[in-house]
Protein backbone atom coordinates (compact mmCIF):
# COMPACT_ATOMS: atom_id res chain seq x y z
CA UNK A 1 0.00 0.00 0.00
CA UNK A 2 2.89 2.40 0.85
CA UNK A 3 4.27 1.94 -2.42
CA UNK A 4 1.01 2.37 -4.75
CA UNK A 5 0.76 5.67 -2.35
CA UNK A 6 4.17 6.94 -3.36
CA UNK A 7 3.44 5.88 -6.86
CA UNK A 8 -0.03 7.89 -7.09
CA UNK A 9 1.88 10.84 -5.05
CA UNK A 10 4.93 10.38 -7.78
CA UNK A 11 1.98 10.26 -10.76
CA UNK A 12 -0.21 13.50 -9.47
CA UNK A 13 2.98 15.57 -8.83
CA UNK A 14 4.43 14.29 -12.58
CA UNK A 15 0.88 15.41 -13.84
CA UNK A 16 1.24 19.18 -11.84
CA UNK A 17 4.94 19.74 -13.11
CA UNK A 18 5.76 18.39 -16.31
CA UNK A 19 4.44 20.94 -18.56
CA UNK A 20 6.29 23.61 -16.29
CA UNK A 21 9.38 22.08 -17.14
CA UNK A 22 8.85 21.31 -20.31
CA UNK A 23 8.01 25.17 -20.96
CA UNK A 24 11.29 25.95 -19.11
CA UNK A 25 12.83 23.41 -21.51
CA UNK A 26 11.94 25.13 -24.74
CA UNK A 27 12.41 28.92 -23.16
CA UNK A 28 16.03 28.28 -23.92
CA UNK A 29 15.57 26.40 -26.90
CA UNK A 30 17.20 28.51 -29.97
CA UNK A 31 14.50 27.62 -32.48
CA UNK A 32 10.95 28.79 -32.52
CA UNK A 33 8.90 25.33 -32.69
CA UNK A 34 9.23 22.91 -30.19
CA UNK A 35 12.10 20.95 -31.98
CA UNK A 36 15.09 21.11 -30.05
CA UNK A 37 17.46 23.04 -31.93
CA UNK A 38 20.01 23.84 -29.65
CA UNK A 39 20.62 25.71 -25.85
CA UNK A 40 20.13 29.64 -26.34
CA UNK A 41 18.91 32.89 -24.30
CA UNK A 42 17.53 34.39 -26.93
CA UNK A 43 14.25 34.57 -26.10
CA UNK A 44 14.93 35.93 -22.76
CA UNK A 45 16.90 38.84 -24.46
CA UNK A 46 14.05 39.42 -26.66
CA UNK A 47 11.95 39.66 -23.54
CA UNK A 48 14.17 42.24 -21.99
CA UNK A 49 14.04 44.01 -24.90
CA UNK A 50 10.13 44.06 -25.71
CA UNK A 51 8.93 47.58 -24.11
CA UNK A 52 5.23 46.27 -23.42
CA UNK A 53 6.25 43.48 -21.56
CA UNK A 54 8.27 45.74 -19.48
CA UNK A 55 5.95 48.95 -18.92
CA UNK A 56 3.27 46.17 -18.05
CA UNK A 57 5.64 44.10 -15.65
CA UNK A 58 6.55 47.15 -13.57
CA UNK A 59 3.02 47.51 -13.33
CA UNK A 60 1.86 44.35 -12.35
CA UNK A 61 5.26 44.97 -9.53
CA UNK A 62 3.61 48.36 -8.29
CA UNK A 63 0.07 47.21 -8.19
CA UNK A 64 1.14 43.82 -6.17
CA UNK A 65 3.56 45.86 -4.00
CA UNK A 66 0.66 48.73 -3.01
CA UNK A 67 -2.03 46.51 -2.55
CA UNK A 68 -0.48 44.27 -0.99
CA UNK A 69 0.94 46.68 1.97
CA UNK A 70 -2.93 48.15 1.83
CA UNK A 71 -3.99 44.16 2.46
CA UNK A 72 -1.75 43.07 4.30
CA UNK A 73 -2.30 46.14 7.22
CA UNK A 74 -5.65 46.28 6.39
CA UNK A 75 -6.46 42.55 6.90
CA UNK A 76 -3.98 41.88 9.74
CA UNK A 77 -5.80 44.65 11.92
CA UNK A 78 -9.15 42.94 10.65
CA UNK A 79 -7.74 39.26 11.87
CA UNK A 80 -6.66 40.47 15.22
CA UNK A 81 -10.80 42.12 15.99
CA UNK A 82 -12.78 38.99 14.54
CA UNK A 83 -9.92 37.05 17.21
CA UNK A 84 -10.67 39.46 20.02
CA UNK A 85 -14.66 39.35 19.33
CA UNK A 86 -14.43 36.08 18.56
CA UNK A 87 -17.43 36.68 16.02
CA UNK A 88 -17.74 33.16 13.96
CA UNK A 89 -20.01 34.94 11.75
CA UNK A 90 -17.59 37.32 10.14
CA UNK A 91 -15.07 34.37 10.09
CA UNK A 92 -17.22 32.33 8.28
CA UNK A 93 -18.44 34.99 5.85
CA UNK A 94 -14.91 35.50 4.74
CA UNK A 95 -14.28 32.36 2.90
CA UNK A 96 -17.22 33.66 0.76
CA UNK A 97 -14.43 35.85 -0.85
CA UNK A 98 -12.33 32.88 -1.31
CA UNK A 99 -15.06 30.71 -3.49
CA UNK A 100 -16.60 33.23 -4.99
CA UNK A 101 -16.12 32.64 -9.07
CA UNK A 102 -13.14 35.72 -10.21
CA UNK A 103 -15.88 36.56 -12.63
CA UNK A 104 -18.50 37.99 -10.18
CA UNK A 105 -16.12 39.35 -8.60
CA UNK A 106 -15.04 41.37 -11.26
CA UNK A 107 -18.02 41.96 -12.80
CA UNK A 108 -19.58 43.31 -9.58
CA UNK A 109 -16.68 45.71 -8.46
CA UNK A 110 -17.08 47.46 -12.14
CA UNK A 111 -20.34 47.73 -11.42
CA UNK A 112 -19.63 49.27 -8.35
CA UNK A 113 -16.64 51.57 -9.87
CA UNK A 114 -18.61 52.71 -12.40
CA UNK A 115 -21.68 53.48 -9.93
CA UNK A 116 -19.10 55.94 -7.92
CA UNK A 117 -17.32 57.48 -10.71
CA UNK A 118 -20.90 59.23 -11.99
CA UNK A 119 -20.08 60.87 -8.63
CA UNK A 120 -16.29 60.94 -8.38
CA UNK A 121 -16.01 62.02 -11.91
CA UNK A 122 -13.36 59.64 -12.78
CA UNK A 123 -12.65 56.64 -14.88
CA UNK A 124 -11.05 52.70 -14.62
CA UNK A 125 -7.19 53.17 -14.15
CA UNK A 126 -4.44 51.66 -11.55
CA UNK A 127 -5.98 53.23 -8.68
CA UNK A 128 -9.00 51.03 -9.53
CA UNK A 129 -6.94 48.18 -10.13
CA UNK A 130 -5.20 48.44 -6.60
CA UNK A 131 -8.27 48.64 -5.14
CA UNK A 132 -9.63 45.52 -6.72
CA UNK A 133 -6.24 43.57 -5.49
CA UNK A 134 -6.68 45.16 -2.21
CA UNK A 135 -10.50 44.10 -2.09
CA UNK A 136 -9.66 40.13 -3.23
CA UNK A 137 -6.31 39.69 -1.03
CA UNK A 138 -7.63 40.89 1.95
CA UNK A 139 -9.56 38.03 2.69
CA UNK A 140 -6.29 35.65 1.89
CA UNK A 141 -4.20 37.93 4.45
CA UNK A 142 -7.21 37.70 7.04
CA UNK A 143 -7.65 33.65 7.04
CA UNK A 144 -3.97 33.49 7.28
CA UNK A 145 -3.44 35.90 9.90
CA UNK A 146 -6.66 33.94 11.75
CA UNK A 147 -5.22 30.70 11.61
CA UNK A 148 -2.04 31.69 13.74
CA UNK A 149 -4.30 33.76 16.18
CA UNK A 150 -6.30 30.95 17.21
CA UNK A 151 -2.73 29.29 18.59
CA UNK A 152 -2.13 32.17 20.54
CA UNK A 153 -2.66 32.01 24.14
CA UNK A 154 -4.83 35.27 25.60
CA UNK A 155 -3.83 34.94 29.18
CA UNK A 156 -0.16 35.99 27.87
CA UNK A 157 -1.72 39.64 27.17
CA UNK A 158 -3.38 39.98 30.17
CA UNK A 159 -0.47 38.45 31.90
CA UNK A 160 1.75 41.70 30.42
CA UNK A 161 -1.05 43.84 31.48
CA UNK A 162 -1.09 42.87 35.02
CA UNK A 163 2.67 43.67 34.69
CA UNK A 164 1.69 46.79 33.86
CA UNK A 165 2.11 46.92 30.15
CA UNK A 166 -0.48 49.52 28.14
CA UNK A 167 -3.44 47.78 26.24
CA UNK A 168 -1.22 48.84 23.12
CA UNK A 169 1.85 47.98 24.59
CA UNK A 170 0.88 44.32 25.18
CA UNK A 171 -0.31 44.23 21.68
CA UNK A 172 3.10 45.32 20.29
CA UNK A 173 5.56 43.41 22.74
CA UNK A 174 3.49 39.87 22.93
CA UNK A 175 0.80 39.37 20.57
CA UNK A 176 2.23 41.30 17.36
CA UNK A 177 5.60 39.26 17.31
CA UNK A 178 3.69 36.23 17.65
CA UNK A 179 2.03 37.18 14.52
CA UNK A 180 4.77 38.01 12.68
CA UNK A 181 5.30 35.07 10.69
CA UNK A 182 1.94 34.43 9.84
CA UNK A 183 2.01 38.29 8.42
CA UNK A 184 5.11 38.00 6.45
CA UNK A 185 3.67 34.95 4.80
CA UNK A 186 0.31 36.29 4.24
CA UNK A 187 2.23 39.49 2.76
CA UNK A 188 4.02 37.06 0.50
CA UNK A 189 0.04 34.92 -0.85
CA UNK A 190 -0.98 38.10 -1.38
CA UNK A 191 1.23 39.46 -3.97
CA UNK A 192 1.78 36.42 -5.73
CA UNK A 193 -2.25 36.45 -6.05
CA UNK A 194 -1.98 40.07 -7.21
CA UNK A 195 0.33 39.75 -9.51
CA UNK A 196 -1.20 36.66 -10.92
CA UNK A 197 -4.52 37.90 -11.54
CA UNK A 198 -5.93 38.26 -14.65
CA UNK A 199 -10.29 37.68 -14.70
CA UNK A 200 -10.90 40.74 -12.44
CA UNK A 201 -7.97 43.13 -13.12
CA UNK A 202 -9.26 42.88 -17.28
CA UNK A 203 -12.55 44.09 -16.34
CA UNK A 204 -11.25 47.17 -14.03
CA UNK A 205 -8.25 48.26 -16.04
CA UNK A 206 -8.21 51.49 -17.78
CA UNK A 207 -5.77 51.84 -20.95
CA UNK A 208 -2.85 52.80 -18.68
CA UNK A 209 -2.82 50.03 -16.18
CA UNK A 210 -2.15 47.15 -18.70
CA UNK A 211 -0.30 43.86 -16.39
CA UNK A 212 1.67 41.02 -17.56
CA UNK A 213 -0.78 38.98 -17.28
CA UNK A 214 -3.16 40.88 -19.55
CA UNK A 215 -0.40 41.44 -22.06
CA UNK A 216 0.89 37.53 -22.16
CA UNK A 217 -2.93 36.54 -22.63
CA UNK A 218 -3.27 39.21 -25.19
CA UNK A 219 0.18 37.99 -27.09
CA UNK A 220 -1.33 34.21 -26.74
CA UNK A 221 -4.10 34.98 -28.76
CA UNK A 222 -2.10 36.18 -31.92
CA UNK A 223 -0.48 33.07 -31.56
CA UNK A 224 2.27 31.06 -29.39
CA UNK A 225 5.78 33.00 -29.35
CA UNK A 226 9.12 31.48 -28.08
CA UNK A 227 8.86 34.84 -25.81
CA UNK A 228 5.74 33.75 -23.85
CA UNK A 229 7.83 30.48 -23.03
CA UNK A 230 10.61 32.87 -21.43
CA UNK A 231 8.00 35.55 -19.75
CA UNK A 232 6.02 32.23 -18.22
CA UNK A 233 9.29 30.65 -16.39
CA UNK A 234 10.05 33.78 -14.93
CA UNK A 235 7.23 33.92 -13.74
CA UNK A 236 6.77 30.21 -12.14
CA UNK A 237 10.28 30.22 -10.48
CA UNK A 238 9.64 33.76 -9.01
CA UNK A 239 6.39 33.05 -8.02
CA UNK A 240 7.04 29.42 -6.90
CA UNK A 241 9.87 31.22 -4.64
CA UNK A 242 7.35 33.52 -2.85
CA UNK A 243 5.13 30.32 -1.91
CA UNK A 244 7.74 28.13 -1.05
CA UNK A 245 8.76 30.83 1.66
CA UNK A 246 4.87 31.33 2.66
CA UNK A 247 4.68 27.97 3.66
CA UNK A 248 7.36 28.20 5.38
CA UNK A 249 6.54 31.10 7.54
CA UNK A 250 3.23 29.73 8.21
CA UNK A 251 5.25 26.57 9.66
CA UNK A 252 6.86 28.34 11.58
Amino acid sequence: MRLVLALYALLVFAFLNVPLLILAVFSVNAGRFTSWSGFSLRWYQAMLADGNLMESAMNSLVIAGVSTVAATLLGTMAAYAVWKRKSNWFSGSLYLSLVMPEIITGISLLALFQWAFRFLRLQLGMHTVVLAHVSFSLAFVVVVVLARLRSFDPSLEEAARDLGATEYSAFARVTLPYMMPAIIAAALLAFTVSIDDYVITSLVAGIDSQTLPMVIYAMARRGVSPVLNAVSTTLVVALGVLILISHRLRSL
